[in-house]
């Protein structure tokens, strides 16, 4: 079994929600069929929209010292990032894209209009995805985009309560009614409120999706 290297940090709460996810992911039924995981938990990474030259240089530093601490396969849990993620691709260990990996799940039910949720950098590398792949794609808008970064920032100050939940899922309701067939959480703030059970379509959870993607990649 190989041993999984996580960059994270971005931020700090979603990243301990893909540590829970992996941990579900992974078929045990003892401590030692679980994964290794080495972690940077890093908050202070460069923002990656603000200064992308030194939030990949960042990166590319957590990658290297990740290799050197026995990390055979590395991921990040957050989205927007993997914009600025040629430095961990330039350590030279299998990164598992939660980018292409997300976008594929979000498709395999034949879905061809797929809403997304996410920041800007996010929406951006979801967009492109989703359209080289065939399909159209809904976002918020007006009001609703700035809501959306309003709970996501929200989620970073701990506020997960009541109120936030039923935000978010009033978000994800319009995208459907908009005609969106599945839905992508393309921030990993966003299954902190939301989860599949609140949408009526397709859901695909970025962090629980790269949580399986690194299972599978670690027991290849």
């Amino acid at each position: 079994m190989k041993v999984l290297g996580v960059l994270g940090g971005m931020g700090p709460a979603a990243t301990t929600d893909f540590l829970m996810k992996l941990q579900a992911a992974t078929p045990a039924a003892r401590d030692a069929d679980h994964i290794r995981v080495l972690m940077d938990l890093n908050p202070r990474v460069p923002d990656r929209m603000a200064e992308p030259a030194a939030a990949t240089a960042e990166l590319g530093r957590m990658a290297e010292r990740l290799k050197a601490m026995g990390a055979e396969v590395l991921a990040m849990p957050c989205n927007p990032a993997h914009a600025t993620a040629d430095g961990i691709r330039a350590a030279g260990l299998p990164f598992v894209d939660m980018i292409s990996e997300t976008t594929r799940v979000a498709l395999a039910g034949g879905a061809k209009t797929v809403g997304v949720l996410a920041t800007p950098g996010g929406e951006a590398l979801y967009r492109t995805a989703l359209e080289a792949a065939g399909a159209t794609v809904v976002l918020p808008e007006g009001e609703d985009r700035a809501r959306l970064m309003g709970l996501i920032q929200g989620v970073k100050a701990g506020e997960v309560g009541a109120e936030a939940r039923a935000a978010m899922a009033r978000l994800a309701a319009d995208l459907v009614a908009r005609g969106a067939e599945a839905v992508i959480a393309g921030c990993t703030e966003v299954p902190l409120l939301l989860s599949a059970g609140d949408v009526s379509v397709a859901f695909a959870d970025s962090a629980e999706v790269l949580a399986k993607a690194c299972v599978e990649a670690c027991h290849r």
